[in-house]
């Protein structure tokens, strides 16, 4: 069959079938993927429409895996080192041992051809091509990486070191837990099962945040509810009140909070574990944190801190839109300065460094939320999800929520090329087009950008947001709604600022005195 399609089928048919793939060159391939990688674009020609592309790469669900229009995803390559292409990767295999992937997070792509069948029809090279697609994608990642094993500083979590010193510090108390789906320890077991089952701890009651106990809904409003594995009634603090009630403090000494945040000030996580905290003020209660890595790190701040007067659910305290601090120490700065009359423990964690990110933890990565799904969504959120009260689309509704955004008025390709000229540190853009299945202009065709995240380190979130602001109001006065821009903002001066087109270089010198401010007053909460 030399020279011929190897497909048995096919061959016995002439070699011309449907399914049976196609015959090409490395160098022909290689051009296929730079036009894939280039939004359609190859050697100044529009091969395909740049939202023709979106459309062939987005992800589907099918039978328990992602799809994407002729393309396996999010399969990417993995090795043995723990590294791999990003989420965003797509690509194919072929039967005679063939593989092709597409990257366009890392800009990369890997072709792979060999004849695995040959002599005998038997073989594999699916290891072979992983361990090639790894090396490669390690070699020309800006950022680096992901961490191997040998870089890996291993986390103790506050349940962990409880379940390990055998909950001394709960012996005999009568506990009320908030949490979520997150709130597990190092080896996956829920923080629930562990103190429902713990020797000498009587745990009474559970309460739920936004999103619900198992952090999968999406609503104005979460009823109470009953966990199915222990029976416990599970009062919910996003629902008619969001503070614990008497009556579900009721029986109780010991409210205990064990929930993962993301760093970010509107994530609204820590300000449900400060009402909870005033709640126990004023009840007479202990209050246990059960510390979490701040998954974007511990040594950056940016952003505003909020305007006198200017706290809500999404701005619980005066502190920066990233503030670089744990939720152990959040609840410290909070008894503190919000002169908080509450027994505080925080139960800290082990191993933990500030300027880790947390794939460095070896911790598992649990979803904290809906449209959270990734670390890199996380690192995005600050900047991309200050813009969602405003009419624009972050991406919910799409597989990649907060890192994307656009509107049906939106030109993507001129808003990349404004916004590549701001020369924005560890970020590139993309143009694309996006039909978002539901939330914000659901079933309706928007011009976009694709956000694709370089380098950690150098990437500015605020800085990137409020620069999109900027250009916002400069682009589409008429088209774009900046009034609620606001909403998580929470500063008058910096919105005028915005607004009146003043760069975020420029705000982030105006704002320094502040955040100096801020990094004094941190500094007396810091436990790591």
């Amino acid at each position: 069959m030399q020279g011929e399609v190897h497909d048995p089928r096919a061959y016995l048919i002439g070699g011309v079938a449907g399914h049976a793939g196609l015959f090409s060159t490395a160098e022909d391939l290689a051009r296929y993927a730079q036009m894939m990688l280039g939004g359609g674009e190859y050697g100044g020609v529009q091969v395909l429409r740049s939202d023709t592309i979106d459309q062939m790469t987005t992800p589907h669900e099918v039978a328990g895996q992602f799809r994407a229009l002729g393309w396996d995803f999010r399969g990417g390559y993995s090795s043995n080192r723990g590294t791999s292409m990003s989420p965003r990767a797509f690509g194919h295999g072929g039967f005679t041992g063939t593989a092709m992937w597409i990257d366009p997070e890392l800009d990369l792509f890997v072709v792979f051809l060999s004849n695995r069948v040959h002599p005998d029809g038997k073989g594999s090279v699916n290891p072979l091509a992983g361990r090639i697609g790894a090396i490669a994608a390690d070699a020309i990642s800006p950022a680096g990486p992901l961490p191997t094993p040998k870089e890996l500083h291993p986390v103790l979590t506050g349940i962990d070191v409880l379940r390990r010193d055998g909950f001394k510090s709960l012996a005999g108390r009568r506990v009320g837990l908030i949490t979520n789906q997150t709130g597990i320890a190092r080896d996956g077991t829920s923080t629930i099962r562990l103190l429902h089952e713990a020797p000498g701890v009587d745990l009474r009651t559970l309460f739920s945040p936004e999103h619900g106990l198992q952090g999968s809904l999406d609503a104005a409003r979460i009823a109470d509810s009953q966990d199915a594995r222990t029976g416990l009634r599970v009062y919910s603090l996003y629902g008619e009140t969001r503070r614990p009630t008497p009556e579900s403090l009721a029986g109780l000494d010991t409210l205990v909070f064990d929930i993962q945040n993301i760093g970010c000030r509107f994530y609204t996580y820590v300000s449900t574990m400060g009402e909870a905290m005033r709640a126990a003020a004023e009840h007479n209660l202990r209050f246990v944190v059960l510390d979490r890595p701040n998954p974007i790190g511990g040594v950056l701040i940016e952003g505003p801190p909020i305007g006198a007067g200017r706290e809500s659910f999404v701005a619980f305290h005066d502190m920066p839109i990233r503030h670089g601090m744990t939720v152990g120490e959040l609840a410290e700065m909070f008894r503190a300065e919000l002169n908080l009359k509450v027994d505080l423990e925080i139960v800290r964690m082990e191993g933990w460094r500030r300027e880790d990110h947390f794939e460095a933890t070896g911790l598992p990565w649990v979803n904290p939320s809906p449209n959270m799904r990734s670390l890199t969504q996380a690192f995005l959120y600050p900047g991309i999800g200050l813009l969602e009260f405003t009419n624009l689309s972050v991406g919910r509704g799409t597989p990649t929520p907060f890192e994307l955004f656009g509107a049906p008025w939106l030109d993507g390709r001129k808003f990349v090329e404004a916004l590549h000229r701001e020369n924005l540190p560890g970020v590139r853009f993309r143009a694309i087009a996006f039909v978002p299945e539901s939330s914000k202009f659901a079933g309706v065709r928007c011009g976009g950008v694709r956000i694709v995240l370089t380098d950690r380190e150098s990437f500015r979130p605020v800085r990137t947001g409020l620069t999109i602001a900027r250009l916002l109001k400069e682009m589409y006065p008429n088209d774009w709604q900046p009034e609620r821009l606001d909403t998580l903002l929470r500063n008058k001066v910096v919105l005028e600022q915005v607004l009146a087109g003043v760069p975020a270089k420029e705000i982030e010198r105006d704002g320094r005195p502040e955040l100096d401010e801020f990094l004094k007053r941190r500094s007396r909460y810091l436990l790591y």
